[in-house]
């Protein structure tokens, strides 16, 4: 078969206008040009359709979806300001020193307003069905759309949960707004690879295209949202999905760079000289980080359950929380303004050593119950800033301790704050190595980045030991997904019955349709657990609604070969 477009074929006006003049022949070869035109733009699409897992492809279409995630990324953050000067008068990144000087009246109303803001939306997603639990959504739907939702993503619940999220960081809810953004950035990609009708492996890839774009829009830092996207949300670092990765990450750090300039989210100070005790002293600080992270990661995943229960028993609908949760935002803020809303320019000002002890151990610990609040009160917003702001705390802490003990033998306050920075951040989501890539692209330090790198590497071992898992994987096994446990558990959650049992009609040989059954839903681990327990060579497989008949028939062998090939698609797509 040609390649070839097909030649249109000749139309009644193009005969017609042999025979009638040169301006009638005029105006139907015209028309023909615009036929022509059509069958050529029809082939094309159908073309580009059928072909869209080719490699080529695929990179051309990360770098449409990086660009794209990088205006998203920024529109989601000027959004942010824009809702911020409604409540608090001033759209820059100044929360901080604005709510400092309002009235207190002011600063406690805001984040109630935002409260009832966010419940109105939370009706509203719940009438139009857009989000599957009646809280937006962030980093850990991402995996999990990856691992369990073949990188499926709805625009319907991506859009509504970035609205609730600049809506609730605006008002000065305590939370972070590059997890959502990734989120955006992963329901952009979904949308993409729905409209190509890519296959699940290489919507996966496209998946981690738009996290990493938007993470490098977030941080101008395309290395790291590169190493985000493969360590944190694919899992690993096949070589099939760099590339395409790679450039979905440049373009997304280009946008940002063309409209916010080479500048920071956070102005980081010159980093200073260390000496050969900082290095064990950065140690220690990763003991300290791992504490803390353990913590935090705890009451984040803990806090909304122990709120939703209470609820429950009070018989206070969900929707209704937000409001609630800004009474308690808003008081605290009157009280610690530095931890309302995104919380970068406390950060910075904790990176240039401008607070004192007690008030940056006050600092940290005021965050983290803010942010435990705003999350379980069902604000929207995710935990990379807040423990970016917890790690640049306890650093400055560290910092100005190790100096009464070490006296001019440590590092300025600056260096351990750098460190505390990446090392506790990066122990909370579980991904050493883009954390330290972000310190390195931010400071361009190497003596910074071997800090964070023995920092980070204790902390986040102590913490997953003793967590089991990062604080995404915390929140997926909530819904019943064992990630940490690798694949092998994952395809006997995920396999159901219906992808590899044979139809009833296609059955070759009589088979006993009574005892024990089956449900077409069921998952694979349920029915290998079946088999063994019963000691049986099959099952009849049941539909679970109506008069519930037999539809189909497995056996083990069946069972057995559906488990198999599943993991030899898990091995070549991480390998490969």
């Amino acid at each position: 078969m040609s390649d070839l477009p097909p030649e249109p074929a000749p139309s009644e006006e193009a005969s017609a206008a042999a025979t009638h003049g040169p301006a009638r022949h005029h105006h139907h070869r015209h028309r023909h040009h615009h036929h022509s035109l059509a069958v050529w733009l029809r082939w094309l699409a159908g073309r580009i359709h059928h072909q869209a897992d080719h490699p080529v492809l695929l990179w051309l279409t990360a770098g449409a979806i990086g660009t794209v995630a990088g205006f998203a990324t920024l529109g989601f953050r000027l959004s942010i300001l824009a809702v911020q000067g409604l409540l608090y008068g001033s759209s820059e990144e100044r929360l901080a020193s604005t709510a400092a000087a309002l009235p207190w009246e002011q600063v406690w109303l805001a984040p109630i307003i935002g409260g009832l803001a966010v419940s109105a939306l939370l009706l509203l997603a719940r009438r139009l069905r857009a989000l599957d639990e009646l809280r937006a959504q962030s980093v850990a739907e991402v995996i999990e759309a990856r691992a369990v939702g073949k990188g499926n993503i709805r625009f319907r619940t991506g859009l509504m949960s970035a609205i609730i999220t600049f809506v609730s960081l605006g008002s000065g809810a305590s939370a972070g707004r590059e997890g959502p953004a990734v989120h955006l950035g992963g329901t952009l990609a979904a949308l993409a690879s729905r409209a190509l009708g890519l296959k699940p492996r290489n919507a996966r890839t496209l998946l981690a295209c738009g996290v990493a774009a938007a993470v490098a829009a977030s941080f101008n830092a395309p290395l790291a949202g590169l190493l985000f996207a493969l360590e944190v949300v694919l899992g690993h670092y096949a070589l099939r999905v760099i590339a395409p990765t790679a450039v979905a990450a440049t373009a997304g750090a280009v946008v940002a760079r063309t409209y916010l300039g080479a500048q920071p989210a956070f102005v980081l100070p010159p980093v200073p000289k260390a000496g050969l005790v900082d290095f064990p002293a950065s140690v220690v600080l990763g003991l300290v980080c791992a504490a803390l992270a353990i913590g935090f990661a705890t009451l984040i995943v803990r806090g909304p359950l122990f709120v939703q229960k209470h609820a429950k028993r009070a018989g206070l609908p969900l929707w209704a929380l937000p409001p609630l949760g800004g009474v308690l935002l808003g008081a605290m803020g009157i009280a610690f303004p530095q931890v309302l809303g995104v919380g970068y320019e406390a950060t910075s000002t904790a990176l240039h050593g401008g607070y004192g002890l007690a008030l940056l151990l006050m600092l940290v610990g005021a965050k983290i119950i803010a942010t435990v609040i705003a999350l379980s009160f069902r604000f929207g917003g995710g935990v990379f800033s807040p423990s970016i702001y917890l790690g640049a705390m306890t650093g400055a802490a560290f910092g100005a301790l190790a100096g009464v003990v070490l006296g001019e033998g440590a590092a300025a306050q600056e260096f351990f704050a750098i460190v505390g920075m990446g090392a506790l951040s990066g122990a909370v989501l579980g991904a050493p190595i883009s954390t330290t890539l972000i310190v390195f692209e931010l400071t361009q330090s190497y003596e910074a980045s071997i800090a964070v790198l023995l920092a980070v590497s204790l902390a986040t071992v102590l913490t997953q030991w003793v967590t089991r898992g990062n604080v995404f994987q915390k929140q997926i096994e909530l819904r019943g997904y064992h990630l940490r446990e690798g694949p092998q558990r994952l395809i006997l959650q995920t396999v159901r019955v219906r992808d590899f049992m044979t139809p009833i009609s296609r059955l070759k040989k009589e088979v006993s349709m009574e005892g024990a059954a089956l449900y077409a839903d069921d998952t694979l681990g349920r029915a290998l657990g079946l088999l063994k327990a019963e000691n049986l060579d099959g099952a009849p497989v049941r539909s679970r609604y109506g008069d519930q008949k037999v539809i189909g028939y497995i056996s083990r062998e069946d069972a057995l070969l559906a488990y198999n090939q599943r993991l030899v698609e898990e091995h070549e797509e991480r390998s490969l």
